[in-house]
């Protein structure tokens, strides 16, 4: 499997705190059958203000810390690139850090509030020539009521990334049953951890396949973590669209009230 967005660098951000800890979860994720994870540090000025040469230099020393550790775990570079006016601009002069220095880039909107113009800085990404991935918004608490412009946006060709742990109730009943409505009606592209930490937010990865099989299929789940990600990385176009499954179960009070939006 393959993890595009998770907070491993040490010292860096809200992520692990130390070597040690990036370590132990490497290893965890290693276990969970992850072979290569995204090192999506936060950019957000004035919050995380961090420059992508240090992330770039993160990598590379964590990756020989992993190496001399014996824990096979590839890393890749990217950013979890906040929303902000001179984002096309940012990506142009490498101030924001792609996934791999591709097309693909993550995408976080605030968790509060609706920011202005969002759709319209998404659009402008993507006529530039990136792929937006936003990143976990079944998490977003002003979500539910702007659930349609999630459809335009899927539509359009922004993907949409939902956290593991959304899936399994990590994250409470309401996530939950976000994702589960986005994954069936068919607007997931990628399933990753968003992992912080090796306990209240591990990089487990399986446990979300699993639990996001039971309603899209094993095949389809499996293009989550493996198959998109991989076109990610290899900078590809993808072929391979995210699929409704044939029967699609309304679960819990909020896929009920969404039923009839």
């Amino acid at each position: 499997m393959i993890d595009l967005h998770c907070h491993l660098l040490p010292g860096i951000d809200d992520g692990a705190r130390d070597l040690e800890t990036s370590l132990e979860m490497a290893r965890v994720a290693v276990a969970d059958g992850i072979r290569v994870t995204a090192c999506t540090p936060h950019i957000q000025p004035g919050v995380f203000d961090n420059r992508a040469e240090d992330i770039r230099a993160g990598v590379v020393a964590l990756q020989k810390a992993l190496n001399d550790a014996g824990i096979p775990l590839t890393l890749v570079v990217g950013c979890d690139a906040h929303v902000r006016h001179d984002f096309v601009p940012a990506l142009r002069n490498r101030q924001l850090v792609s996934l791999h220095d591709t097309r693909y880039v993550l995408f976080e909107p605030p968790h509060h509030v609706v920011p202005p113009r969002m759709e319209d800085l998404l659009f402008d990404i993507l006529a530039a020539g990136y792929v937006p991935i936003l990143t976990h918004p079944e998490r977003l608490t002003w979500i539910a009521p702007q659930f349609e412009m999630l459809r335009r946006l899927s539509r359009s060709g922004v993907w949409m990334q939902i956290t593991s742990g959304s899936v399994t109730g990590r994250f409470g009943r309401g996530p939950q049953e976000l994702a589960e409505r986005m994954l069936g009606e068919g607007m997931v592209h990628i399933l990753a951890t968003d992992a912080h930490s090796t306990r209240r937010r591990p990089p487990l990865l399986r446990e979300g396949m699993e639990a996001a099989a039971k309603i899209v299929g094993e095949e389809e789940a499996r293009h989550m973590v493996d198959t998109r990600p991989r076109i990610v990385l290899e900078n590809s176009v993808s072929t391979v669209a995210p699929k409704a499954p044939v029967r699609q179960e309304k679960r819990g009070l909020f896929a009920r009230i969404f039923a009839r939006s």
